[in-house]
């Protein structure tokens, strides 16, 4: 049985299990069913994390990433062809104004190539930022109905760009076939850079559905931060332009460093990219961590604002 309680977010659990063996033979007749009460109240101040939690509803997580998967393209004409069609047409808007326009150079590499492998990281991470954003409002129904552990919502909206990502990387390969450039053994290293990728987009997405909850004017910034983020990352343009000890400091932009790494990693371009990977990695597992610290806090009052 599911009650709500009197405070903010409190609830009673009421979970009655019987004892199969008074129902045996030779047991005395006075046993009785035993009677388990979980009582989940309020938080106070800065609470853990609970990752076993995630683990324990780790089939929720699974339909919940199936949901947004099928949800994301539901009666689209084109369906996950979309996954395709944005790095692509992005790729070729950067290449006649920053390549045969503006002239910026791209490492060696032919400008197309250069753009668009650094487009499909960018899009994954864009598409995680902007969905799970709005992820817990858009499930305001599950949150106010059933317990779970919230942090499964914005993980799912992320994890579903997987699907994307693996869609538009697969261009990506026919790409470098069909121009003859074969990657280099660096390329070993390259889920670490898909990781970072994740980790950013899980870590931005936490801080920003928490307070999408209690803010609305969050959903109309969040075009604002992808697009200006956009530009303060080294798409169209290499971060070899920076000398250093710039260029370490701009990897306190997360996707600079994943952007950088993907084609360090598909590529093997000269440039060193240690310091900038690794003030990136910093900054991103720091967003991280104080995003789902932050989420945790503000959990609380979920059911009752969104």
């Amino acid at each position: 049985m599911f009650n709500r309680g009197s405070g903010i977010g409190q609830y009673d659990f009421h979970v009655n299990t019987t004892n199969d063996a008074a129902k045996s033979p030779g047991i005395a007749s006075g046993a009785h069913p035993s009677t388990h009460t979980r009582r989940i109240e309020p938080s106070r101040g800065w609470v853990s994390l609970k990752l076993s939690e995630l683990w324990e509803y780790r089939e929720l997580l699974y339909f919940l990433t199936w949901r947004d998967i099928k949800v994301r393209y539901k009666q689209t004409a084109l369906g996950v062809a979309w996954a395709i069609i944005q790095p692509l047409f992005t790729m070729l808007v950067f290449y006649f104004s920053f390549s045969r326009l503006a002239k910026i150079p791209s490492d060696g590499l032919p400008y197309p190539l250069f753009c668009y492998a650094a487009l499909v990281p960018w899009q994954f991470f864009a598409n995680g930022l902007t969905q799970s954003s709005n992820s817990l409002v858009g499930s305001a129904n599950l949150i106010t109905k059933v317990y779970f552990p919230r942090l499964t919502i914005p993980l799912a909206t992320v994890f579903s760009g997987v699907v994307d990502f693996a869609l538009a990387f697969a261009l990506l390969v026919g790409m470098m076939a069909w121009l003859g450039i074969a990657p280099s053994i660096r390329i070993l290293f390259l889920p670490l850079f898909i990781l970072l990728a994740f980790v950013t987009a899980l870590g931005v997405g936490l801080w920003l559905s928490a307070l999408n909850v209690e803010f609305r004017d969050v959903r109309y910034v969040v075009p604002f931060i992808a697009q200006f983020w956009m530009l303060a990352t080294p798409i169209a343009y290499p971060s070899s332009l920076l000398k250093e000890p710039l260029r370490s400091i701009y990897g306190l932009n997360p996707m600079a460093g994943v952007v950088e790494g993907f084609r360090w990693a598909l590529f093997g371009v000269k440039s060193s990219v240690g310091p900038l990977l690794i003030v990136s990695s910093l900054a991103s597992l720091l967003i991280l961590i104080g995003g789902a610290f932050y989420f945790r806090r503000m959990e609380r009052t979920f059911a009752d604002v969104v």
